[in-house]
This record gives structure tokens, sequence and C-alpha cells, in this order.
């Protein structure tokens, strides 16, 4: 028995636990060097993101023999398929997910490079992971790469975007913090959502593209506040709080400055940004637009009300902490997605249980866009058409 029991589910995020040198293979030879001695690749070795088991542990009979009593419960680096391509098949088939988009760990803030000034070195880094998660992801046409677009350069956000189409990306992955010197909504983007829109493929922010919190909030004359993984520079009750503030002005841009309405067909996802926000945003919006519509001509030439396009171009996943069934009754049914964060720690044990719970009173239909129907539309073409409700699942 698989971890979803036979229901039809869609995983709209999990994640690879990658090894440091997971990169080198497919960086551009002439800037390895680079990338090995900057700022953002050595703060992410000294974070000590490395497996607690070594590849060679994972093929330890007596380790392999627990691998499905224990899918659930193994996280990080101990996970099945966590870093080992052969394995993640396999993981999937344990958890009984018809898809899942996968994103990367190891490389979720692009090194800090977007806010550098080495556009060179940015867009390679880019380039080697969009190469090294396709490449991971081949295994299985079940496995959905996403490929990171930084926004900072209009001709290289184009290219790199193009690249990754090539390569078979399913999703662009962008930032959800403010190019240094120009808004996500300006114009020399447009050819990025014009790619993603002609290829069929959705735009996704992801946590670990916001502005971070600004650190003097940690000062408050007391010990250091333990994360998940016990230090403290992953997320806190307090850092916690910030996290869908840049998503939040990022997409109201977008909206206000009319792509979504210029890119119709275009659909966006915020993924492990949490939800709980999202109803009190659309009001926001609405609010917003309702308060300036007299004065902006850009408001004027909308489509719909803020609230309308969210409901018809976006998609968000709701932390399994969170009351997903209060998020859909105040956003709409159109728009909260399930998602595993399959195997990081934070996704926890039991997600399923906690969703289901949640959703207890919320009608079957609107379970059902929660758990497949909403990643099936967000998807477009990303997603195979036997992929989107597969024979074996179709009684669940």
């Amino acid at each position: 028995m698989t971890y979803a029991n036979g229901r039809l589910i869609h995983d709209a995020d999990s994640h690879l636990m990658e090894l440091d040198d997971c990169l080198d293979a497919y960086f551009d030879t002439a800037l390895l060097a680079r990338y090995h001695a900057s700022a953002g690749y050595q703060a992410q070795l000294a974070r000590g993101l490395r497996p607690g088991r070594s590849p060679q542990a994972h093929a330890d009979p007596a380790f392999r023999a627990a691998v499905a009593p224990n899918i659930m419960l193994r996280k990080n680096h101990e996970a099945h398929g966590a870093f080992l391509r052969a394995d993640r098949p396999e993981a999937l088939d344990l958890l009984g997910f018809a898809s899942q988009l996968v994103f990367t760990t190891f490389c979720l803030s692009n090194f800090g490079l977007d806010q550098g000034d080495d556009m060179a070195l940015c867009y390679a880094a880019a380039d080697a992971h969009n190469r090294m998660l396709t490449d991971f992801c081949s295994v299985d046409e079940r496995l959905l790469a996403t490929a990171y677009v930084p926004l900072e350069d209009f001709d290289r956000a184009a290219a790199t975007a193009a690249l990754a189409i090539r390569l078979g990306a399913k999703a662009l992955m962008v930032p959800s913090a403010c190019p240094q010197r120009h808004s996500p909504s300006h114009v020399g983007l447009h050819p990025v959502w014009a790619q993603a829109q002609e290829a069929g493929i959705p735009v996704l922010f992801h946590v670990g593209g916001e502005e971070k919190m600004n650190p003097v909030y940690k000062r408050n004359g007391g010990p250091p506040v333990p994360d998940f993984h016990g230090g403290d520079d992953n997320f806190t009750s307090v850092s916690y709080m910030p996290i869908p503030s840049a998503v939040m002005q990022t997409l109201a841009t977008l909206i206000f400055d009319g792509v979504f309405d210029r890119f119709p067909r275009q659909k966006w996802g915020a993924i492990e940004l949490g939800a709980a926000w999202v109803p009190g945003w659309m009001r926001a919006m609405d609010s917003a637009a309702h308060a300036f519509r007299r004065n902006e001509t850009r408001l004027q030439q909308l489509s719909a009300l803020p609230s309308e396009i969210v409901r018809r171009q976006l998609r968000v996943t709701p932390y399994p902490h969170e009351d997903a069934g209060w998020i859909i009754a105040n956003s709409g049914p159109e728009v909260a997605l399930f998602s595993s964060d399959y195997p990081h720690v934070e996704g926890g044990r039991a997600p399923l249980k906690r969703f289901d719970e949640s959703l207890a009173r919320t009608p079957e239909a609107d379970r059902r866009r929660f758990y497949a129907d909403n990643f099936i539309d967000l998807m477009g073409a990303g997603l195979a058409p036997h992929l989107r409700r597969p024979k074996h699942l179709q009684a669940a």
C-alpha cells in the first residue's frame, strides 16, 4: 500500500537534497573556479548541507530493507531518492503520487548571485542548476523538473528560459524578491513570460527566493532560537512571518501592471510560501484597485477584479499546519494545491492526515480540486495527458 493509499494526488512540492558538488559536472568550465570561490557557494558549504549517510550507505541491504516502512519518516539526506537519481522513481512509487514537481535545496537562492554584480556567474549557475535538475528528473516522466530563471538581465533571462525549455523543464521558477534595477513587471521580461506561455508551462515562485528578514530582529537580548534543524539560520516563528511578503508585492505588481492579462493563458504558482495570506491579500488588491482606479489607467484596463484574476491564473500551496479548508472557502476552490515537501523535515510525517482533517467540511469536488484538478490546471502542457488521471487511480 502506498502513502497516498490509491488516491489521485499530484504533489506540487518536492525536493532534491543535493551533495555540494551537484553542479560541478554541469557548470561552464571557464566559470567553475569562480563559482567555487563565490561567497554564496562557500556559505552553503558552511551550512553543512551534507548527507548523514554516504551514497554507499544508501546501498546497504539493511538500510534498503527498511525503505518502504520509513518512506515518510526518513527525512532530508536520509530519505529514499533524496539525492540518488536511480532511487527516486521507487520513492515516488511508495508515495503513490501521480506526479511530483521537483525543486532544488542546495541551489534555492542561486547562491545570492542575483543580488551581486557578476551576471555572467549568476546566469551560469542558473543554467548549471537547470541542466542538473532536468537530468535528475529524466529518469521518470512523473518527476517534473523546475528550472530557475534570474530576472536581473533581460537578454540573459530570455536565453536561460529558452535553454530550460529545450532541456525539458516543466516549470520556470523565478525569485519573488524584486530585481535590483527594475520591476518584475518590466516589459523587458515579457519574452520570458511569452516563452512559458507558448510552451504551456507555469511560472513558479518558491520559498528561498524572497527577501530575507532583517537579522537585527534576532537581537532580542536572549539566546539564539533553534530552528527545525537545530541551528538558527532557517525559519523560526519570527522569520516565518515575512515569508510571503515579497511574493505578495511581486504578484500584485504583475497583476496591476497587466502582465497576467497580457499573457492570459499563463499560469503562476506560489509554492512553499504558505497560503493563509491569500484571502486577505486578494481583498486588499480589490480595495487598492477600487481606491486608485480613477487615477490609474492600468487599473481601468484590467480584464477583471484582481481577485478574479487570481482565481483564473494563480495557484498556491498551503502549509500542512494551515487551515486549508478555511483558505479554500475564503479564496475560491480554484486556488489551493496539495504539497508534501518530500523529503524535507518541514513537510512533516503526515501531511495527508493534516490536510484531510482541515478539509473535513470542504465539499468533495473542492477536495478533488485541491489534491489533483488544480495541479493539472497549473501544469498545462508540462504534465503529459496520460499522467493527469492515470487509469490505476481513476476509481480513487
